[in-house]
């Protein structure tokens, strides 16, 4: 097989980064870009640094990136005036598979200044919910708490990895410390939830909209179907997209639950499948939409269910996942954070075989993993 080369070789051991430097001999750049667009981005990354440029550059099909929450092990503060001030304690990484590396994200926004407290000093044993989802190939935080146990955010937080920016959406009406929270169709649903220390029902009740595929000119909340009762308000839910509905189950783990369903179309809130409630037994997640995966906290198996003959199917059992606290999906992977954060296990399910293949990413050194998501690399040049 012959064995293709860049017009630029490397010396020394370093790569040529002049200019001048083109794709492939004899052919102009956009030419030579539809014929490198269908090669695997490992195979450009690793032949040479005009190729791994184009990888990263903003005109090639983006590959895809695990973008993470991690929480410092020691909880930051600092003394200001004899008092103890509380830094945010949540910090934003993504992990790049071709290099196997974490780089750290921009910063977000500091006005109003962000404050995500994942464990207070004085509960060290609780750990406090930070709600994050993707939409529309973009990280969006919904709710979180401060060291007040007031709500963190008065507007959603958004990061864009294309554009690598953060900026705020609309502002909520009633901000959350936690709340149940998903999207179908890339809209936004925000229902139930705990505003502070007091008990509403008005908001355990209530369910909201915010319409991503809008110009951001027009974006706002929309108050759709209420829930029947406040019992999705105990803890921060995971509401997940399947089908163009909307499903949850009201406690996590493997305690008797309930479980709702809302069908966007017809905004109206519907009964979940009594085999769907019965084997949603931890943390759940949906591939495009269409297959919902959910991992057995006890046993450590992941399953999908099978609409059909409404049953879960199990995939594989491994002792990584027992005790698993939440999951992401995306481009065929499951990826799971391991319990305490430790660590994330990637389950490959995008391709038929006897036994799924898996792998672990570990955190950067000093941070455990409070949430994951599988979003497009950041653009960058390399």
């Amino acid at each position: 097989m012959e064995t293709i080369q860049c017009s630029k070789r490397p010396k020394n051991g370093s790569f040529d980064d002049s200019d001048n430097e083109t794709l492939l001999p004899g052919l102009p750049d956009d030419l030579a870009q539809l014929c490198l667009s269908s090669l695997f981005p490992s195979l450009l990354f690793s032949v040479c640094h005009s190729w791994r440029r184009l990888l990263y550059s903003p005109s090639f099909p983006p590959f895809f990136s695990l973008y993470a929450l991690l929480s410092p092990l020691q909880n930051p503060t600092t003394i200001s005036h004899g008092e103890v001030a509380y830094r945010n304690s949540i910090e934003f990484f993504s992990f790049e598979p071709l290099s196997a590396a974490w780089r750290p994200l921009p910063s977000p926004p500091q006005n109003p200044p962000l404050h995500l407290l994942h464990r207070h000093p004085s509960f060290l044993s609780r750990k406090l919910p930070i709600q994050s989802l993707t939409v529309s190939n973009h990280l969006v935080l919904i709710a979180a708490t401060t060291h007040n146990f007031s709500p963190a955010l008065s507007s959603p937080l958004l990061f864009h990895p294309e554009s690598n920016r953060w900026f705020y959406g609309p502002q909520i009406s009633t901000p959350r410390r936690w709340c149940a929270t998903g999207a179908v169709r890339g809209v936004v649903y925000m229902a139930s939830g705990v505003v502070g220390f007091y008990y509403r029902g008005d908001v355990a009740r209530s369910m909201e909209q915010w319409d991503l595929n809008q110009k951001s000119e027009s974006w706002g909340w929309e108050n759709k179907a209420q829930l029947k009762d406040g019992r999705f308000s105990r803890e921060a839910v995971d509401a997940v997209g399947y089908r163009g509905k909307l499903c949850m189950v009201n406690v996590k783990g493997n305690a008797v639950k309930e479980g709702a369903v809302y069908n966007v179309e017809l905004d109206k809130w519907e009964e979940m499948p009594c085999g769907m409630v019965a084997g949603w037994n931890g943390p759940a997640a949906t591939m495009d939409e269409d297959v919902i995966y959910v991992i057995d906290e006890v046993k450590g198996s992941l399953s999908k269910y099978d609409a059909e003959k409404d049953c879960w199917v199990a995939l594989i059992e491994l002792e990584q996942l027992k005790r698993a606290e939440q999951i992401a999906a995306g481009r065929g992977k499951i990826c799971a954070v391991s319990a305490n954060g430790e660590k994330i296990i990637v389950v490959d399910v995008g391709e038929e075989r006897a036994a799924a293949r898996f792998w672990e990413v570990a955190p950067p050194p000093g941070f455990e993993v409070v949430a994951a998501h599988v979003l497009p690399r950041i653009t960058r040049q390399q």
